[in-house]
């Protein structure tokens, strides 16, 4: 199996949740499971821009990430396709509901071998993730000035 789903209802607007996908600083913040920080050096939000960052872990060091934005549908999908090692593509979709929105996460690795050596630290990283982003949209947290 070479797929993780996640699913997390917030009691916030799709539009309120895409912002805090689309603010480079926001991102920065939320991105990555707990303890981890991000430096990024490219963002192009957009169908087709790059997004060239380091995760920094909690004992400082870097991990090197690169991303393609293959699609953006404002308030509503990012597809992010990570173009270095290991390769998936991430989708997050946001459904409007009554309590706000439902935020489905779903990455899909190239090699399976990996997504199941891997799955007893992606299963809680991705679920750390959305922590991180319900904090970020539902809790108060606003852009750096």
């Amino acid at each position: 199996m070479n797929t993780f789903t996640n699913t997390r209802k917030l009691h916030a607007t799709p539009s309120a949740v895409f912002a805090a996908m689309q603010d480079p600083a926001r991102l920065a913040r939320w991105w990555g499971p707990s303890g981890f920080s991000n430096r990024f050096d490219v963002f192009e939000f957009r169908a087709g821009g790059r997004w060239l960052f380091d995760m920094i872990g909690p004992d400082g060091k870097e991990y090197p990430n690169e991303s393609v934005f293959l699609s953006i549908e404002a308030d509503r999908q990012v597809v992010i396709q990570h173009t270095c090692l290991p390769h998936f593509t991430l989708t997050i979709t946001l459904e409007p509901s009554a309590e706000g929105t439902l935020v489905h996460w779903e990455q899909v690795f190239a090699d399976a071998s990996f997504a199941n050596a891997m799955r007893h630290i992606l299963e809680p990283a991705n679920e750390q993730n959305l922590d991180r982003l319900s904090a970020e949209v539902c809790l108060g947290n606003v852009p750096s000035a």
